[in-house]
This record gives structure tokens, C-alpha cells and sequence, in this order.
């Protein structure tokens, strides 16, 4: 691809933009259908896992992490749940033309605020192929127009995935330039789009650290930064035993190499006798390494916890996003301690294992991160599981949305005047 390819590419996704924003629900939500069918038909799924299964080959002749080559993987057990979460979507009511604020001025016009789609939306992603489905569903059912540029590490299967994409929009009558995608992994060609605001409305990063860097720096549009920030429970000497352990090993284990998995363990140190083993063999039992500051050092060998996967706490622990089986446990001072701590650190999300009214209200009330969690599992903090169907990112900054992403998120709005004559004088 050449840079003459990437703006051809933008000014067709503004043209289908327009298109696309001048759909009814019916028609969007049938393309949606479709990519169902297509998913769910045996050939064009198997197409997709072959396509995967040669990243997969080569990212671990590559070397890549564990961590990662999770993230990169599809099977058929996952492409189930994708479709599920589109048929979600599909339910999920449309926020195009929804109004939502009215109001009559004192010289008799009437005003309201309608919602309308965004227009073209460029999202930049490494190595999770699954975000291709994503944005594809949530741009289409908000009627944008998207522009996807997956990682090089998930060529073959973003390449894959996007023929089925623009099959099912040819099938429904659409032009397939609605969705789009650059294949070529040149980075050039991504900071020639970055700069193409007269055609992209906005850019959102999915990746790590440095995508996002590049893509602030780089881009001459708005840019949406999400999904990077390490995640804290605070376990209080009130905390439910068994609320600590499930809690605690749904966070850091279910699936420990995504953005909303636990990192760090934030102890009372009124509770800490109790709370601090209870964690640390239930996490011991699920293989991960324990970072431990020296106090839980101190508190773990009392206890007669031995094992290999104890270190000491490193420099970077309190902020590094491992996104393997590693927890960092320390101990607090309390309540205030946390937050401090969290103030410093987090921005995520963050919960409280606690049977507290007033520390529960105060966490609450005083963490600043994009979701906090009462006595509820890290993990929910997802856009399929808070009830959007799917999520284009998790956004950690606070304009214009902050969280995670669905439908509503991928709109703007517009007022509309209506009068009778009036003039201004």
C-alpha cells in the first residue's frame, strides 16, 4: 500500500459514511444479521481459524509472550461467543435519532438535541483479533463508517475477518467501503492516516503503551486512549473470606492477559493477618508469582507459606500491567493509604472487598478510575458484561467518554432550531 492508497481509502470511508449514517435501524441491524450467518456457517469460520492459526504459528516462532499469543488466538469456542455478542447487539436499541434534550426559548423556538453518528472512526489495534468483530458491530449499528488497522502480529486473520465483513455488506445492498481495513504493517502508512482529519473523525489505540503514544503524538484529529492502567482491589479487615478468594482469583486468573485483569493487592494492615494468606495460597494454588512488599514477606513466612513464586517487590511493580499470572501484594496503613496509593497508580479500575457502609461509600466516592467495583470481580468492568454487547475500547480519559465503549459512545449530537420566522435583532 502507498500513501496515495491510504487517503483514496479515507475519502471512501467519508463518502460511506454518509451512506451508512442514512440508513434506517432495519437495514443496519440486517448487515449485522448477517455476519452471524456467515460466522456460524461452517466454511467461513474454518476460513478465519485457518488464517489465525497461521499468526499463531508464527508468532510463536516469533516468540512471542504467552500472555499475548492468548489475546491473538480465535477458536471455535470464541467465535461462538462473538456471534452471541452481535445477536446482543443487535438487540440493544439504536441510538441514532435518539432526542434527548429539548427545550422552548422565550421567543417561541423550539430546540432539541438529537444523537448522530460520529462519521469515520479509525481504531488501531495489536494483537486481539476479536476487537476487528467489535468495532465492526458497534460502528455499524451506530451507523459510522470505520477504518481498522490491526496489528501485523494478526495480519492474516484481520484480512480474513474483513472479507467476511465486506461479504456481508455487499449481501445487504451496502457498500463495502463502510468498513475498510490497511493490511500493510508499514507504520508510515499508519501516520499518513493519523493525519488525514479531513476525512477521519476520530482515532482509538487499542494496544499498549507506545501505540498509544504514537497515535497522540501523531494524530491531527481527536484521539480516545483507553485500556491501559494498573487494576486494585483494597481488601479491608471487614472483607468476606470468600469474597477475597473469588474475588481475587476471578481477577488476576480468569484471563489474566486483559486490560481489566487484577494487578495489585492492596491490604488493611488491621487485617492484614488474616486477609494476606487467605489471598496469597489462593492465588498460590492458581500458579501465579506473588510481588510482595517486605512487611507481606515477613507476614507470609510467619505463616509457614513457602514457594518459589514469592519474590520481593521490584521498582516497577506498582506499575507494570504484567498481563500474566502475576500479582503485587502490599500492605496499607488503611483506607486513606489506599487510595493514596491508587491516586498515584490506578485509573482503571479499581474495587473494595469490604462489609463497610462508610469505607465502601468513601472508596466510591474518592477513587478516580474509569469503573469501581463493590465486593464484584475486576472483570465486569467490559462492555459485554456491563449490557453493551460488545465494547470498541475502555477508555481511561474523561472526554468525551470515559469507559467503556458501546453504541451510545460512538455518537455525537447535533441541536435542531425550528422556528416560526423569528429573526435576530
Amino acid at each position: 500500500m502507498t500513501p496515495t492508497d491510504i487517503l483514496q481509502m479515507a475519502q471512501r470511508a467519508r463518502r460511506a459514511a454518509r451512506h451508512i449514517a442514512n440508513t434506517s435501524t432495519a437495514e443496519r441491524n440486517a448487515v449485522l444479521a448477517r455476519i452471524v450467518v456467515l460466522l456460524n456457517d461452517p466454511h467461513h469460520a474454518q476460513m478465519i481459524l485457518t488464517a489465525n492459526a497461521l499468526d499463531i504459528a508464527n508468532g510463536h516462532a516469533a516468540g512471542l509472550r504467552p500472555a499475548l499469543i492468548d489475546r491473538m488466538m480465535l477458536t471455535p469456542q470464541r467465535l461462538a461467543a462473538i456471534a452471541n455478542d452481535i445477536d446482543t447487539v443487535i438487540l440493544l436499541p439504536d441510538p441514532v435519532g435518539d432526542v434527548f434534550e429539548r427545550g422552548i426559548l422565550p421567543n417561541a423556538l423550539e430546540w432539541y438535541k438529537v444523537r448522530v453518528p460520529i462519521g469515520v472512526v479509525a481504531v488501531v489495534y495489536e494483537a486481539r483479533p476479536n476487537v476487528t468483530f467489535d468495532v465492526a458491530a458497534l460502528c455499524l449499528k451506530s451507523g459510522n463508517a470505520a477504518i481498522l488497522r490491526g496489528g501485523k502480529e494478526i495480519s492474516q486473520s484481520c484480512a480474513a475477518i474483513v472479507t467476511l465483513l465486506q461479504q456481508a455488506l455487499s449481501d445487504c445492498g451496502l457498500t463495502a467501503d463502510v468498513l475498510q481495513a490497511i493490511t500493510d504493517p508499514d507504520r508510515g502508512l499508519l501516520e499518513q492516516l493519523l493525519k488525514l482529519d479531513t476525512y477521519v473523525d476520530v482515532v482509538i489505540p487499542r494496544g499498549g503503551a507506545a501505540l498509544h503514544r504514537f497515535c497522540v503524538e501523531k494524530a491531527t484529529m481527536p484521539v480516545i486512549v483507553g485500556g491501559i492502567g494498573i487494576v486494585h482491589a483494597y481488601i479491608d479487615h471487614s472483607a468476606n473470606p470468600t469474597y477475597v478468594t473469588d474475588i481475587v482469583v476471578n481477577g488476576r486468573v480468569q484471563r489474566p492477559s486483559v486490560c481489566n485483569s487484577l494487578d495489585v493487592l492492596l491490604f488493611e494492615r488491621a487485617g492484614a493477618t488474616k486477609m494476606v494468606p487467605l489471598a496469597a495460597r489462593a492465588l498460590l494454588e492458581q500458579s501465579v508469582e506473588l510481588r510482595c512488599d517486605a512487611e507481606v514477606l515477613t507476614l507470609l513466612a510467619k505463616e509457614g507459606i513457602a514457594d518459589r513464586r514469592i519474590v520481593a517487590l521490584g521498582d516497577a511493580d506498582y506499575d507494570t500491567e504484567y498481563m500474566a499470572l502475576i500479582a503485587t501484594l502490599h500492605i496499607v496503613d488503611g483506607l486513606e493509604a489506599a487510595l493514596d496509593h491508587i491516586a498515584d497508580h490506578g485509573g482503571h479500575t479499581e474495587v473494595i472487598i469490604s462489609e463497610q457502609t462508610e469505607a465502601i461509600a468513601t472508596f466510591v466516592r474518592q477513587v478516580d478510575s474509569t469503573a469501581v467495583m463493590v465486593n464484584a470481580s475486576t472483570r465486569f468492568n467490559d462492555g459485554g458484561q456491563l449490557g453493551l454487547g460488545a465494547e470498541i475500547a475502555i477508555s481511561t480519559q474523561k472526554l468525551h467518554v470515559r469507559g467503556p465503549m458501546g453504541l451510545r459512545e460512538l455518537t455525537t449530537y447535533k441541536w435542531v432550531v425550528t422556528g416560526t420566522g423569528q429573526v435576530r435583532t
